[in-house]
């Protein structure tokens, strides 16, 4: 089974399905790929909106998949794989055109990281989500904390951080991280909720981002979340170690 797939919707929308249901659409390194090939496709003049959600009913991602990243042992290593997936997320929220995360279920971890990238972000009714790598003794490494950061209130942004607990999508609507609950086929309420954005111009759609893009490089956040990366890399190698010693 592919670990993604790659549709075009309706009107110029670009879809980004992580397929992987029995993980929780957790990420692999293949997963990886696929969402920079995407990425660079939506970039591309017949696209109008980016969207991204995960396969199935149960989860939209559930961050990392540690069976895949099981051999990342030392700072170096872990830092590799943090660093590429920051780089993604950094070309996710500078892209020239309109992203939304559509919430088809559970988020937690990378998989907030990832929607926190988005532009927009829609919860289907009765998923959950929390940024929950405080309690794995790790932070963000994606670079979804400081996109956090300056999306949401500091106070709220930092409450969500470092409680590392689980919301309901009402909570995390009230809290400002979705923009809207859906009851209906994910695809659908995507549309429903872009179709002003695929009425529109692709250069209209493409000078609206341009003026939020400024305000990224303003904010260094290329930079910033590199350095996230960098920090949760020291914290993985020290979470292996304190694992190491506790099972010896």
């Amino acid at each position: 089974m592919n670990p993604y797939i790659i549709s075009k919707e309706n009107n110029g929308a670009l879809l980004f399905t992580i397929n992987r249901p029995d993980r929780r659409n957790a990420i692999n390194y293949e997963v990886m790929s696929g969402l920079e090939k995407a990425i660079d496709m939506a970039a591309g003049n017949d696209v109008k909106v980016f969207a991204i959600t995960g396969a199935g009913d149960q989860a939209f991602c559930s961050g990392g998949d540690l069976s895949a990243f099981h051999s990342l042992k030392t700072e170096t290593q872990a830092y590799g794989m943090l660093s590429r997936m920051a780089g993604i997320l950094y070309k996710l929220l500078v892209l020239p055109k309109p992203t939304i995360a559509i919430l088809n279920g559970s988020a937690v971890g990378g998989g907030c990281e990832i929607a926190s990238a988005c532009d927009f972000r829609i919860g289907r009714e009765g998923m959950k989500a929390g940024f929950v790598q405080g309690n794995l003794a790790i932070t963000t490494g994606w670079g979804g904390g400081s996109i956090l950061l300056e999306k949401l209130p500091q106070n709220i942004a930092m409450k969500i951080l470092l409680d590392a607990k689980i919301y309901t999508a009402e909570e995390l609507r009230d809290l400002g991280f979705i923009h809207h609950i859906y009851k209906n086929h994910p695809i659908d309420a995507c549309l429903s909720f872009m179709s002003g954005s695929l009425e529109k111009e692709t250069t209209v759609l493409e000078a609206y981002k341009t003026l939020l893009n400024k305000k990224w490089r303003i904010l260094s956040m290329r930079e910033r979340m590199e350095e996230e990366a960098a920090r949760c890399a020291v914290l993985w190698r020290m979470r292996l170690t304190i694992k190491k010693w506790t099972n010896s």
